[in-house]
């Protein structure tokens, strides 16, 4: 009888240990919460803003709902493109929301301060729309996963065929800020390694509408190429002035991060033909096309990049969590590198131990008014750049990933 007490007993033990491991290895808090953190209302608001909601909503949809049977929420905010701000609401939703990953994330200097917060709380950033290499080299985290392009790319992709082309003379208007410090600098190298030369450079503030001085000394600079090392309404501005001081007919003007609704909004007379790179365009294929045709019906546009790396990011880390059976950051995040990332966005893709997502780019050039079959008809797509040649080589800056 003893014996069969104390074998019961053990029994019991074993079982709560059993359950308590699976409580421990499944969803905390019983829900999986993501919260979207972007500029709504500003400069960047038409590049993820209230689109990036959107394909996260589309994504949670998509899934079903559901993970491991516990419900997906989704809460979201305007970080007004300012790092104080942004910090402080992931580190409220942290604390008082039980929110266990944030996706959007678009300015660079905002991207620095939340990536911060959260992995000190051993959270996940899934960042979209980000430009700044930074998050996989010198402020790299275990806990980051950076999806739809950077500088690095950028400037492999539209600066490197320029040069080489014999565009040897550029002169930078810069966004005065880390993203466009990082473009300008990583675009230097290039351009330098390549035998080209940086004549001058000016920095405007972000949300900068008055271009004419910048423009003016671009002007002056004998430079090739003007490189607008900027995006969103500030790529817009800089080019239209660009344009109305006739600088669009003397040199060539490259815009090295252009997205879609930026493009739409210039005319063609002034923006086709140029030349760019980009992550993503809705009319590459049939894949393509149906998931956008779907964005559009929700969200009354096309998507830019960073709205479709949203909801493929997402996916993939929903998908992490139903193969890991838990929602705790570091398996989640060993789950997403062991996978490999494959939708209509992610093509020949993986997820590097640093955390970066190596993607097949596009070199596009922005169609001219007489190519164009409709208002959404914005680029053709010329070459596709293996993800190994448009990010390059892991770098050994990103301590824990070279271990």
């Amino acid at each position: 009888m003893k014996s069969m007490k104390k074998s019961l007993l053990c029994a019991a033990v074993a079982s709560a240990f059993v359950v308590s491991g699976a409580q421990a290895a499944g969803i905390s808090d019983d829900k999986v919460k993501i919260g979207v953190l972007a500029d709504m209302g500003g400069p960047y608001a038409d590049v993820c803003g209230p689109g990036c909601v959107t394909a996260v909503e589309m994504a949670v949809e998509d899934f079903g709902g559901k993970v491991l049977g516990k419900p997906i929420e989704i809460v979201s905010a305007d970080d007004q493109n300012k790092p104080d701000i942004g910090s402080a609401k992931v580190r409220e939703w942290i604390e008082s929301q039980d929110v266990d990953v944030v996706t959007g994330l678009v300015a660079s200097s905002v991207t620095g301060a939340v990536t911060k917060v959260l992995t000190d709380a051993k959270k996940i950033a899934l960042i979209s729309t980000s430009a700044s290499h930074a998050f996989t080299t010198k402020a790299c985290s275990p806990y980051n996963a950076h999806w739809t392009y950077n500088v690095v790319a950028l400037a492999n992709g539209t600066v490197k065929p320029m040069v080489e082309a014999g565009k040897k003379k550029w002169f930078f208007i810069t966004a005065d800020y880390a993203f466009g410090h990082a473009l300008e600098k990583v675009a230097s190298g290039v351009i330098n390694s390549n035998g080209g030369e940086v004549v001058g450079a000016v920095r405007a503030p972000l949300g900068t509408t008055d271009f004419s001085s910048y423009v003016l000394q671009a002007q002056a600079s004998g430079a090739d190429v003007v490189a607008l090392a900027n995006a969103g309404s500030d790529f817009v501005n800089s080019l239209k002035t660009a344009a109305e001081f006739g600088l669009t007919e003397t040199v060539d003007v490259a815009g090295l991060l252009v997205f879609t609704p930026n493009a739409k909004a210039l005319d063609a007379n002034i923006a086709g033909g140029m030349k760019l790179t980009t992550g993503f365009y809705w009319d590459l294929d049939e894949k393509t096309r149906e998931w956008s045709a779907r964005f559009k019906a929700r969200h009354g546009s096309i998507p830019a990049m960073g709205q479709a790396g949203a909801y493929s990011m997402t996916m993939h880390y929903l998908n992490a969590i139903k193969a890991a059976g838990t929602d705790e950051g570091e398996a989640v995040m060993a789950q997403m590198k062991a996978t490999k990332p494959d939708d209509f966005f992610a093509r020949n893709a993986t997820l590097r131990a640093d955390g970066r997502m190596v993607h097949d780019m596009y070199q596009v050039r922005i169609k001219k008014a007489d190519e164009r079959k409709n208002d959404d008809d914005i680029f053709a797509v010329e070459k596709v750049i293996p993800g190994d040649q448009a990010f390059g080589k892991m770098l050994d800056s990103c301590n824990f990933a070279a271990k």
